[in-house]
């Protein structure tokens, strides 16, 4: 057996980067940026007012100027202003040439063709400068993940189509005769197929192309033809049939089809059974059958190679640190992924920790990281754990 992080080194080996992609910009929210994109204008483009008012060359407390004309937003005055004049503008309008400062509208009295500033006028000049948000060739640096916040910059700054990480197309397999599909009557002996859609889930959060394959029965010849269909395939997952019983037949199925194995088995749990390689072009990730144990490993090992094929670098996990609300005994030599709330007073690692236990897993907002022979923990402790 290896470690977690050793695990986790290898497989961002196997992992290789998507490709890229241009796409429109209406369709980019929630992708991977993939290259700089950059500005091809100032914004604002010209000096803009940021009030409604008057724009002015010059103005003192009580003076009284003559109104010459009106700048609107997309309709600019094409004068110039001298000193006694006034023109009527409105926020996000062209400041005219000549002009200094815009007096708020309610620092002035206007009768007819001209106004007269009040006592106390506002000191602000309430002038947006050309350029004041950004320049041409300012850069959104990428990889990053296109927020609705950056889709309104990048409309802004006029670029219409950008550069993105290919979403990479991930088949996910199922395997065992006891298995049937949500929806179907399953016979005395068997149940639903629940991990492949809750690692499908998984995988459209993460920004992969997910794909649902058959289910493989418990035989080479039904395996060898699912495996069969993921020639374009980034990424195949399998789940259960990881180990070593006799109707474990990944590994060997997959050893027949020229799988090049990197590991198999990892100190740790839930997911001991863990296996990776490489299957033909595709990087190969057996998962064990168990559902939380498929779901766990998918958030431990899954998502950061996701990641790092998108381009958002290898890196483990992100994780958090809070109080214990609860105390916990040691842990044992494996590294331990608990099922917890993470609540007001801290964390609580639920009681049942059987890794069959989806309705568990479904309560929990977070996996407490015990580390091997982790000794008891007290309450108010603080852990790390992964947010869910």
């Amino acid at each position: 057996m290896i470690t977690v992080s050793e695990a986790l080194d290898r497989l961002f080996t196997l992992a290789r980067p998507s490709g890229t992609e241009e796409i429109p910009l209406l369709q980019a929210a929630g992708r991977v940026l993939a290259q700089d994109a950059r500005s091809t204008r100032d914004q604002p483009p010209f000096p803009a007012s940021a009030m409604d008012g008057y724009a002015v060359a010059e103005a003192n407390p009580g003076d009284t100027l003559r109104v010459i004309g009106e700048s609107a937003a997309g309709r600019r005055f094409d004068g110039a202003v001298a000193t006694g004049q006034a023109v009527r503008i409105f926020t996000g309008a062209p400041v005219p040439p000549g002009t200094s400062r815009v007096v708020i509208q309610e620092d002035v009295t206007r009768n007819g063709d001209t106004v007269t500033i009040g006592d106390r006028p506002d000191a602000s000049d309430n002038i947006r400068p050309a350029g004041n948000d950004f320049t041409a060739g300012t850069t959104l640096a990428a990889p990053r993940i296109l927020s609705s916040g950056d889709i309104a910059l990048l409309a802004s700054m006029n670029i219409a189509r950008v550069c993105v990480a290919r979403k990479p197309v991930v088949a996910l397999i199922s395997t065992g005769d006891e298995l049937v599909m949500p929806g179907e009557t399953p016979g005395p002996d068997q149940i639903i197929a629940s991990n492949t859609f809750g690692l499908y889930a998984l995988l459209q959060q993460l920004g992969a192309d997910p794909r649902l394959l058959p289910i493989a029965r418990d035989n080479a010849a039904s395996l060898k033809t699912v495996l069969g269909l993921v020639e374009d395939a980034d990424l195949v997952i399998t789940i259960g049939g990881a180990s070593v019983g006799d109707h474990d037949l990944v590994a060997p199925v997959a050893a027949e089809l020229g799988m090049e194995q990197s590991f198999h088995k990892v100190a740790m749990r839930p997911g001991k059974p863990l296996m990776s390689g490489r299957l033909n072009d595709a990087m190969m990730i057996g998962l064990p059958g168990n559902p939380v144990s498929a779901m766990v490993c998918g958030h431990v090992f899954v998502a950061p190679v996701i990641r790092a094929m998108l381009g958002l670098g290898a890196a483990p996990q992100p994780r958090k640190t809070a109080p214990l609300a609860k105390p916990l005994g040691e842990n044992g030599p494996r590294e331990h992924y608990m099922r917890a709330e993470l609540g007001p007073d801290g964390l609580t690692a639920f009681d049942r920790q059987d890794s069959s236990l989806l309705s568990v897993l479904g309560a929990a907002n977070a996996l407490i990281v015990r580390p091997v022979k982790d000794g008891p923990r007290a309450a108010g402790d603080c852990v790390a754990y992964i947010p869910l």
